[in-house]
């Protein structure tokens, strides 16, 4: 589902365990890594969206999660053009995006991939909050750290918060 502009509906996924690492994805047969996303349905909600692809990504199911913040806005990146289908390059501009923070409650062992060739990822790992920004897609880094940055503060003290805007600035 697209906006008037190009953008696809979608939503960003942030998984964050006990010990404030967020969980990180190999893209199935890439190496390229992110946080899990999706697109949303239509007449589906931003947060139905979000256990869908939640579900569909990693295995993880609405009991081994609980939601702790959202952005408020939407954020936005371009897809560069030669990334994008031939086909949809005349209406296809990029991601418009809401992103969920979600605390991790289950098992590692709870979290799996699809075994097809259409599975999302392949391979996951804990990384620390902020390292995201720096290891993912040159064009999806902003959009990393301006999610990360508005989220924070549900996650950390204050006397932190400084600490973490410098690590994601650009």
């Amino acid at each position: 589902m697209l906006d008037e502009n190009g953008y696809r509906y979608n939503v960003g996924i942030i998984i964050i365990n006990d010990r404030k690492q967020v969980f990180w994805a190999k893209r199935n047969g890439k190496d390229a890594w992110q946080f899990p996303q999706g697109g949303i349905k239509k007449g589906e909600s931003v947060e139905l969206a979000m256990y869908r692809e939640l579900k569909e990504e990693t295995g993880i199911g609405n009991a081994d999660v609980e939601i702790l913040g959202r952005t408020k806005t939407w954020h936005y990146y371009d897809v560069p053009k030669n990334l994008i289908k031939k086909e949809n390059r005349s209406f296809y501009k990029g991601q418009r995006q809401i992103w969920f923070l979600l605390r991790f409650n289950g098992l590692d062992t709870n979290i799996t991939f699809p075994q097809s060739k259409e599975s999302e990822f392949d391979a996951w790992k804990w990384i620390e909050f902020f390292e995201a920004p720096n290891m993912v897609i040159h064009f999806k880094k902003q959009v990393y750290c301006s999610a990360l940055l508005e989220l924070a503060p549900v996650v950390f003290e204050s006397s932190k918060l400084e600490d973490i805007k410098i690590r994601l600035s650009l």
